[in-house]
């Protein structure tokens, strides 16, 4: 693949602003539907040029683990590039601030701490490493506490329409046969179910009055032995909502009867999901145009989860890893594709984002010296610049980072190629076509990994990068690395003031043999991983 540096669009004239609209109007993009089992065009949206996104947020029960912040990346990739399409995004994504576990932990807490202070504790922590990764905060960002009026408004509706009962107990339930096609978005038969219910959810007190086993607890009555503020009054008895009734409620709330994307991971399809869709389907609401899911991430082929025990918190791996690497891993291998996360997968991370950083870093400072860097435009002037056809194309099929990757690889190459051809005149001297070139392809990389939100001069990567931190995985390995390498380039720089050329070389070239590229400049050598 070819690549030479790409020029922003040239201003509009007024036609071609009409067929600009148009075309924002209807996106290009297609993307695998779970309940179609097929890649469909995302257009028409059900509003022009804005689409509306639900994605199920975090149970805020303990801190948030990787395997949390797939799903995360993985929409707010998807949210860029409708964004870089022109699109409007209203994004929602929940908090669920209280269920059964979150009772339960707090409760059992030495010492025992109140229920709602557990869960501000976690979102908290939840909103920290969004941040820390680079996810841009969602367009509303709904508490479930905050919305029980619309969920006591949606278990009326259902239980005038028939769909729900109130048990002997005070518990409200969803008759999953009182709707046909219950079931559809997982292809699976009612008749063929055991349960409705997540068995994490699974309550004695709440299955031993149903009227039928699959039925789903839209409301669960209060208990004596809960906390009496984690209960609100409704007609039908005191108590809190069941786990899937919030997101029905609060999707309407935010997006209406009918949105254009409900995402989440893989997990919760079933049940959490089918019962979303009764839901709303049983209160006459159209609910969700398209169903998009992210994959797991495994450790040595396991899901990562809490309940396995082999989660790895994310504060703990920031402390090892610079957060771009972390991005990196997750937020380049495609959404419906298992991630295996290991110390390989990190190491390979690492090591392509010091190669991507590190060659943005040095075209900004061969273009350095002016008043304005041209490296350093603007992120609104990176995003206005053409990406190649090539690129856009593989994320208007389904999010194809891999055919994307393969393009910024590409820009990479030949970023590398023009630098290499400027790196004799340091930046002095060079000529115009020169440090047009370097300039042309440091915005195009910069552009491209924009999309992704791995952009180097925009933060939250940007102090690092510019301070010489973010051109390292962050942690202590790499220090130590550094370390080793700056000894060699010290005693490499004393042979070559001592004209010893051939130690000189001889230095130069046990680096470049352990994967070490070296790069002189009038401000002395630096280095980046080949």
């Amino acid at each position: 693949m070819s690549i030479t540096p790409t020029e922003p669009p040239e201003s509009a004239g007024p036609a071609d602003s009409a067929a600009s609209a148009a075309q924002a109007d209807a996106p290009a993009l297609r993307l695998y539907d779970s309940a179609a089992r097929a890649i469909v065009p995302l257009a028409p949206t059900a509003t022009p040029g804005l689409v509306t996104i639900y994605l199920c947020g975090a149970t805020v029960q303990g801190s948030p683990h990787i395997g949390h912040m797939r799903s995360g990346i993985a929409f707010d990739v998807l949210r860029r590039w409708l964004e870089r399409c022109g699109q409007e995004v209203r994004l929602i994504r929940n908090v669920t601030d209280i269920d059964d576990k979150i009772l339960s932990k707090s409760a059992a807490a030495e010492p025992p701490v109140p229920w709602w202070a557990w869960a501000q504790r976690f979102e908290r922590e939840f909103d920290a490493a969004y941040r820390a990764l680079g996810v841009d905060a969602p367009t509303y960002e709904p508490r479930a506490t905050g919305h029980i009026p619309e969920m006591i408004d949606l278990v009326q509706r259902l239980l005038d329409a028939g769909h729900a009962y109130v048990g002997e107990s005070g518990n409200v339930y969803y008759d999953v046969r009182s709707l046909p096609g219950y079931g559809s978005l997982t292809n699976q038969r009612l008749e063929d179910l055991a349960t409705t219910e997540d068995e994490s959810q699974l309550d004695d007190d709440v299955e031993a009055d149903k009227r039928d086993p699959r039925d789903f607890a839209l409301w669960k009555a209060a208990k004596p032995t809960e906390p009496a503020d984690a209960a609100w009054e409704a007609p039908w008895g005191r108590g809190r909502p069941g786990w899937h009734l919030e997101c029905s409620a609060m999707s309407r709330r935010y997006l209406g009867e009918t949105f254009d994307i409900h995402g989440g991971g893989i997990d919760l399809r079933f049940p959490h999901h089918e019962n979303e869709q009764a839901q709303s389907h049983g209160a006459g609401w159209g609910f969700a145009r398209h169903w998009v899911h992210n994959a797991w991430v495994t450790i040595k082929g396991e899901k990562m989860s809490k309940s396995l025990g082999n989660s790895l918190v994310v504060a703990e791996l920031l402390k090892r890893y610079d957060a771009a690497v972390l991005r990196l891993a997750l937020g380049t291998v495609h959404h419906r594709s298992t991630v295996e996360f290991s110390e390989e997968t990190l190491a390979d991370a690492a090591a392509l984002w010091e190669r991507l950083s590190g060659a943005i870093l040095r075209a900004y400072e061969f273009c350095d010296g002016g008043d304005a860097n041209p490296v350093d435009a603007s992120a609104e002037q990176v995003r206005a610049r053409a990406l190649p056809a090539e690129f856009t194309a593989a994320m208007d099929e389904d999010l194809n980072l891999a055919g994307a990757m393969a393009v910024i690889h590409a820009t990479l190459k030949a970023l590398n190629v023009a630098l290499t051809q400027a790196a004799p005149s340091g930046g002095q001297g060079a000529d115009d076509a020169l440090r047009a070139s370097v300039t042309g392809l440091a915005l195009d990389l910069r552009s491209q990994l924009d999309v992704l939100g791995l952009d180097p001069l925009s933060e939250p990567w940007r102090t690092r990068v510019l301070d010489g931190a973010g051109s390292s995985q962050g942690g202590a390995a790499m220090e130590a690395l550094d370390r080793l390498i700056r000894h060699d380039l010290d005693e490499r720089a004393q042979a070559r003031a001592a004209k010893d050329w051939a130690r000189a070389d001889a230095l130069r070239d046990k680096l470049t043999g352990a994967g070490v590229i070296v790069e002189d400049s009038p401000s002395g050598a630096r280095w980046h991983l080949a």
